[in-house]
């Protein structure tokens, strides 16, 4: 899944308008105008597409955490210069204080099955035995299931 298709199922999934995603990358501390947010918005086959680096959306996920959970005191987290699939799964674990059991009962909205031991592996760091890589495929049925959970 590319930056930009996460930015736009987030979007949607939560009716987050232009002035609400311009909040959430200043919470996460970055300044962006709405001429950024449509372009990273806009299908790839656009002229004016623009790709959506990693840094910048960890950025915009940081954010949304702070605008969940509210913000902590000091400045805002260091975003990652590079992001993967079990990042992504994890910040937004922690921005909707998703448990496991939600996770799974997410999963089940969009008709898949996983254990608490499948999903605990994803959130594990990459050098222990038992983590796991999130596919595309996961990330890309997690986001389906928030949609139904939160959209409908």
């Amino acid at each position: 899944m590319t930056n930009n298709d996460i930015l736009r199922r987030l979007r949607y999934t939560f009716d987050f308008s232009d002035d609400k995603m311009m909040e959430l990358f200043r919470l996460g501390g970055l300044d962006v105008t709405r001429a950024q947010i449509s372009d990273w918005l806009k299908k790839e086959e656009h002229p004016a597409f623009q790709k959506m680096e990693d840094r910048t959306l960890a950025i915009f996920l940081n954010g949304f955490i702070a605008d969940k959970r509210g913000k902590r005191p000091g400045p805002p987290p260091r975003p990652e210069n590079k992001l993967n699939n079990n990042i992504i799964l994890r910040k937004l674990k922690i921005a909707l204080e998703l448990k496991d059991e939600d996770i799974m009962d997410i999963m089940q909205l969009v008709d898949l099955q996983f254990s608490k031991h499948e999903i605990s592996a994803f959130f594990r760091k990459f050098t222990q035995k038992q983590y796991r890589v999130c596919k595309d495929q996961f990330l890309r049925n997690f986001l389906k299931g928030l949609q139904v959970q939160y959209r409908l």
